[in-house]
């Protein structure tokens, strides 16, 4: 099986879009016209959820006028969430059909359609011409593809020159390998981690010039950390991202604190620029 199948594969379930609106309204929540806020703790499928994808918004900081690309959209709540923040237009690929369904559907739902388009593809193969955005950014992606240069290559392409790059995801850190499952893989055959030394040099290669680079570790700590007190407090969130990946999710998420919490992985926050 190829890489690209087995990740897809991951990922993959029925109906998504339906139980992500279904769960809203058990919530007491606006299933027939969400916002993108009402979706976050439902569809902001990466670490730290809601809060990073803020942090790229502030990082990115897009114009109403411009054309982003979200390299791995997952369902869409990102590309819905910076749309409606800021205005501007989202492109979003995903490799997952069953994620470009859902997000297209929960697009629709939050009347986004005009502003926020998805389509299934492969990052290593992106479907546009050069030059044709003015940011990009992906988000817990790049760990489940071991081609880091094509990657990177890609995304360089696509954007125009002085275009903007924001990238949040997880580096291998010193504390051995990690533990598994975890969101983006249930085994190591999945999970291609770089340190964040060899993560620069990639970025170099392929045209970034890098801007900010942070260490993310003591902040998704502390909102582990917050986590666990609200649920000892309140027990578990009614709206999570355990609708999406089923109860599996939950034995992921404790990995991936322990994993950070050990330093087997590092969660990095990245700012760069096309030359």
């Amino acid at each position: 099986m190829s890489d690209e199948k087995a990740v897809a594969e991951h990922y993959a379930s029925d109906d998504i879009a339906g139980r992500i609106l279904a769960a809203l309204r058990a919530a007491g929540g606006d299933a027939d016209s969400p916002t993108p806020a009402d979706l976050a703790p439902l569809d902001q499928f990466h670490g730290r959820g809601i809060e990073a994808t803020r942090e790229i918004g502030e990082l990115l900081q897009p114009k109403a006028e411009e054309h982003g690309l979200d390299i791995g959209c997952g369902i869409g709540g990102p590309a819905r969430w910076l749309a409606w923040t800021y205005g501007c237009r989202i492109t979003g690929i995903d490799l997952t059909p069953a994620f470009c369904d859902a997000g297209v559907a929960l697009t629709g739902a939050c009347g986004l359609s005009d502003q926020v388009e998805i389509r299934q593809a492969s990052a290593l193969a992106l479907p546009f011409d050069d030059a044709g955005f003015d940011f990009a950014y992906s988000q817990n992606v790049v760990m489940n593809i071991a081609d880091k240069a094509g990657f990177h290559a890609e995304a360089t392409r696509v954007l125009k020159p002085g275009g903007r790059l924001a990238l949040s995801n997880l580096c291998l850190g010193p504390g051995g390998a990690p533990h598994y499952p975890v969101p983006w893989a249930e085994t190591p055959d999945t999970s291609f981690l770089n340190t964040p030394e060899e993560t620069l040099a990639v970025l170099g290669a392929a045209g970034l010039e890098v801007l900010e680079f942070r260490d993310t570790s003591e902040d998704s700590k502390r909102g582990f950390a917050q986590m666990r007190e609200r649920i000892q407090r309140e027990g578990p969130p009614k709206l999570s991202t355990v609708t999406l990946m089923g109860d599996r999710m939950r034995q992921m998420q404790r990995n991936t604190a322990r994993n950070v919490e050990e330093g087997r992985v590092i969660p990095v926050e990245i700012l760069c620029r096309r030359r």
